[in-house]
């Protein structure tokens, strides 16, 4: 699997694009690999706050749960509903129509601190 230039990834497995207004965050085409089925997704509701770093959501498979750590702090903005209704969504296209969820971010400076494609393959090859 080779992973899209266009955003930026977490040593935990997330991923996040950001245009002038709004940032999507996902897992990683690896994480949900490694997870196997999903079967259970919990989000954050619209309007909460997120911080980077910290949990911002749950994904739940018919191996292990895990949490989702936030790449970048904001307001919730949206939620991928298809996702929660139909987990496997995120297993079909963890990089596309299995995103989770929109912010609005606070700092969007914190991309900086995040790996691009080829760090977080290199990170990958390391695990």
């Amino acid at each position: 699997m080779s992973y899209p230039d266009d955003r930026k990834y977490t040593d935990t497995h997330e991923w996040v694009i950001f245009d002038p207004e709004e940032a999507t965050i996902g897992i990683t085409d690896y994480a949900a690999h490694q997870l196997g089925e999903l079967v259970y997704l919990e989000l954050p509701d619209v309007g909460d706050r997120i911080e980077a770093g910290s949990e911002c959501g749950v994904v739940e498979s018919v191996k292990a749960a895990n949490d989702v750590i936030a790449p970048i702090s904001g307001e919730v903005t949206e939620i991928n509903i298809a996702a929660v209704e139909e987990p496997k969504k995120v297993n079909d296209d963890p990089h596309g129509s299995g995103w989770l969820i929109k912010i609005k971010p606070d700092k969007p400076e914190q991309m900086r601190d995040l790996n691009n494609a080829a760090a977080y393959e290199e990170l990958l090859g390391e695990e």
